[in-house]
């Protein structure tokens, strides 16, 4: 369930012209893992197919979210990545990265190696 407040305010419905506006997601409960899904692929009408999207990503090894319902706030630790390799979004590989024990490991099919977090 998701409880949305939203400023409808900016919109004049009555003259069907949209203005800006915000939109807010509160958690009711946060889970005890989180998981997260960027989306890489972007559809482009004038190529008529999805196209994977180029640029760098960087995120925390550890978020702090406090958007909440109670407002009691949560903190998680990254521990694990998966990462689409390749440039089409029809095909392609996909390495993971993972944290066992203080260190991170690269799985490469069969392959795996123990990687600096400063890599990640």
């Amino acid at each position: 369930m998701e409880m949305v407040e939203e400023e409808v305010s900016n919109k004049q419905i009555i003259l069907k012209d949209l203005q800006e506006a915000q939109k807010r997601i509160k958690i009711k409960k946060l889970p005890q893992v989180l998981v997260n899904h960027l989306k890489r692929f972007k559809y482009v009408e004038q190529l008529g197919r999805n196209k994977k999207l180029s640029y760098c990503i960087v995120f925390p090894l550890e978020l702090k979210l406090s958007n909440t319902m109670e407002d009691v706030g949560s903190e998680y630790s990254l521990f694990a990545v998966v990462v689409h390799v390749e440039s089409g979004p029809n095909h392609g590989h996909y390495v993971s990265l993972m944290k066992s024990h203080d260190h991170w490991l690269f799985f490469d099919d069969e392959d795996v190696e123990m990687i600096d977090e400063s890599a990640i």
